[in-house]
């Protein structure tokens, strides 16, 4: 697992070809996959949303393309990569509604019960302190506000896992790797899969740090999962370890 530092750095060499590598290396699914992500957000007119690790705000677009009356705040740690969102955000005429700034989801410098809900997109495996993520989520999010977390996975079919292993694990770090321009990006990649917690390893600490409703949709047969989950009206318990306390906003 890379450092903190080393996951920045990647991020910011590899901005310039971000997408492109994503559409590539996923086949053009990464745009379905958005799709779906965009559409599963409960929302009324005017919430406020925050996505998490926005990258080059693919996400908040496509947000704002499904909710039109919504805005998006959108974060992220890598200024390279923002930097390109903030391009596309003005192309489109989306400045009164999305709204990019620097942050690391580890120390959120939003208030209380500010937002509606939370997305984040093959964000959270690059991060080894999950439950604190998880806790500023929570913490964030109004009484009610919706979690919802896209990660990559694996299919649950033995026959679609192993083909897609295969191209996973030898082809996809070579091709993405020399895409990049790097020798480690999508081994990272790769690794940081592996690594993932299981489907109900994930859920179970989901709903440890206070969230309900739990449930996951599989995207191409479970290559990609999203995780949702609801801040309930009434605080749970509180657990060891997973006080926040409120920051400035």
């Amino acid at each position: 697992m890379l450092k903190d530092f080393q996951v920045r750095r990647m991020f910011e060499s590899i901005a310039f070809s971000y997408d492109f590598q994503n559409s590539v290396l996923s086949m053009g699914q990464d745009l379905s996959w958005r799709r779906v992500l965009a559409k599963s957000i409960r929302v009324l007119d005017r919430h406020l949303i925050l996505d998490m690790a926005t990258g080059t705000a693919e996400v908040a677009i496509e947000i704002c393309k499904h909710h039109p009356r919504i805005r998006v705040v959108g974060m992220d740690f890598s200024p390279a990569m923002l930097s390109i969102g903030w391009r596309k955000v003005r192309a489109r005429n989306l400045e009164e509604r999305i709204r990019l700034s620097i942050g690391d989801a580890r120390f959120l410098p939003l208030k209380n019960a500010s937002f509606n809900a939370v997305t984040m997109a093959f964000g959270i495996r690059n991060i080894e302190e999950r439950r604190v993520v998880l806790s500023e989520f929570y913490r964030i999010l109004k009484p009610g506000g919706q979690l919802l977390i896209m990660e990559f996975g694996y299919p649950d079919n033995p026959i679609l896992k192993g083909l897609y292993r295969l191209y996973f694990d030898r082809v996809l770090p070579l091709l993405g790797n020399w895409l990049s321009r790097t020798d480690y990006a999508y081994t990272h990649l790769v690794e940081s899969v592996r690594t993932f917690p299981k489907e109900e390893e994930f859920l179970e600490e989901i709903g440890e740090s206070g969230f309900v409703q739990l449930k996951v949709k599989k995207l191409t047969y479970g290559i990609a999962n999203i995780y949702n989950g609801i801040k309930p009206d009434a605080p749970p318990p509180r657990f060891p370890g997973k006080e926040g306390g409120e920051r400035a906003g």
